[in-house]
C-alpha cells in the first residue's frame, strides 16, 4: 500500500522590495488581530519601528515584543509559560536566532508563524527545524513550517554584505548534501525523495543564473533558501540540505576558538568535501571566484588544525547520519587537499 504524504508550505509568500511596509496588508488579510513579536536584540530600530507601524495599520495589536540574544532552549521553554495566551500569530524578525526563537515558540503554542528575515545568510527563515542550545550543545529541533514569509529584498539588499556570502555558502552546500544523501542511499538504504532532491537542485541552478548583489539577486537567493525549506518540509529530513559539510560546521562551532558565520563555514567545507565526492568542485570554485568568496575568506582565514579536528570529529556530530565522511578514513585526503588545492590554501592560516 503507498502512503500519501501532507507537506506543510507557507502559504504566504512575500520577496520583493517594500514587503515589509506592506506587512499591514497580509495581516489584515488573514486575519490575524493579536500578534506575539520577537525581534534580534541589535535590530536597527528604524527597522523595527517600520514592522510594528506596518502590524497597526492592518488593524492588528501586538501584545509582546521580546528581544533575542541566544537560541537557548532553556530560555525559550521558560518564556514559553510567561506568553499571553490569546495570541493568534507569531512575528520572528530579524536575523537567525530571533527566527529559530520565535518559530519554536509558534511551534510549542501551535500557532500560525510569520518569517521576516533581514538577511539572507543562511536557509533557516523557512525550515520545519530551529537551530537551539540544549545545555549548550547546538541542536536541530522540530518546528512548524511558517505560515508565511515575508522577504523584503531592500531591507536584506541593506544588510552587511557578509551576510549575503554567508547565504551563497549555505546554499551551494545542496551539492553535496544531495550527493552524501545518495550515497547514504547505496550504503545503508537510507531512503531518498526524489522531489526533494530535485527542488534543492534546482533552487542552487536559479540563483547560479545571476548571482549578483542586488535586489534582482536577493530575490533569487532568497527564492533559492526558501525553497530549500520547502524541500526538507517535503521529505521530513534535513538531507536535501545537509550533509558532511554541515557536520564539519557543526563540529567547529563547538571546538573553534573563533566560530564563524555558519554559511561561511558551510561554504568552504561545501568546496572541501565536493573533492572527496569528486563531483561539482569546478562549479562551486568557478561561483566562488565570480563573486569573491575566496577573497572575503582570505581576508580572515581559519586555522587549519581546528578543520583537521572538526573533520574527525565530524562522523560522530550525528547519529545514523552516512555521508562521505562515513565512507573511508578521509582525513589524509583532507589533510592533502588543504595543503596542495590553490582555493583552500587561501583559507587557512599556515
Amino acid at each position: 500500500m503507498i502512503l500519501s504524504k501532507q507537506t506543510a508550505i507557507p502559504t504566504l509568500v512575500r520577496i520583493k522590495p517594500g514587503a515589509l511596509d506592506r506587512l499591514g496588508i497580509y495581516v489584515k488579510r488573514h486575519g490575524f488581530r493579536r500578534a506575539l513579536l520577537f525581534f534580534s536584540q541589535d535590530l536597527d530600530t528604524q527597522l523595527l519601528t517600520r514592522l510594528k507601524e506596518a502590524v497597526r495599520s492592518g488593524d492588528a495589536e501586538i501584545l509582546g515584543e521580546t528581544p533575542v540574544s541566544s537560541v537557548s532552549f532553556e530560555e525559550a521553554t521558560e518564556l514559553f509559560h510567561s506568553l499571553p495566551s490569546h495570541a493568534d500569530v507569531v512575528i520572528g524578525f530579524g536575523g537567525g536566532k530571533a527566527l529559530d526563537v520565535a518559530k519554536y515558540l509558534s511551534f510549542l503554542l501551535r500557532l500560525p508563524y510569520l518569517s521576516i528575515p533581514t538577511s539572507l545568510s543562511n536557509d533557516g527563515f523557512c525550515s520545519p527545524q530551529s537551530s537551539m542550545t540544549v545545555r549548550d550543545r547546538r541542536r536541530s529541533l522540530p518546528s512548524a513550517m511558517p505560515f508565511g514569509v515575508v522577504l523584503d529584498t531592500s531591507v536584506c539588499l541593506s544588510a552587511p554584505k557578509v551576510l549575503w556570502y554567508s547565504g551563497v555558502g549555505d546554499l551551494v552546500s545542496k551539492f553535496t548534501a544531495i550527493r552524501d544523501w545518495k550515497l547514504a542511499f547505496h550504503a545503508t538504504q537510507t531512503p531518498v525523495d526524489d522531489f526533494a532532491t530535485l527542488l534543492s537542485d534546482a533552487s542552487i541552478y536559479e540563483f547560479l543564473s545571476r548571482p549578483e548583489q542586488d535586489l534582482e539577486g536577493m530575490k533569487l537567493l532568497g527564492s533559492a533558501l526558501l525553497l530549500n525549506g520547502i524541500s526538507m518540509s517535503i521529505c521530513g529530513s534535513s538531507r536535501p540540505a545537509s550533509g558532511s559539510e554541515h557536520l564539519i560546521s557543526h563540529a567547529l562551532d563547538g571546538l573553534s576558538q573563533r566560530p564563524r558565520l555558519h554559511g561561511l563555514q558551510v561554504g568552504v567545507a561545501t568546496y572541501l568535501m565536493s573533492i572527496l565526492q569528486g563531483m561539482n568542485s569546478e562549479t562551486i570554485a568557478a561561483l566562488f571566484t565570480k563573486i569573491g568568496f575566496w577573497d572575503l575568506i582570505a581576508s580572515d582565514p581559519f586555522d587549519r588544525e581546528e578543520w583537521l579536528e572538526a573533520s574527525r570529529v565530524a562522523p560522530t556530530i550525528k547519529d545514523n547520519f552516512y555521508t562521505v565522511l562515513s565512507s573511508r578514513d578521509c582525513l589524509p585526503e583532507i589533510q592533502a587537499a588543504l595543503d596542495t588545492d590553490p582555493n583552500l590554501q587561501r583559507c587557512f592560516s599556515q
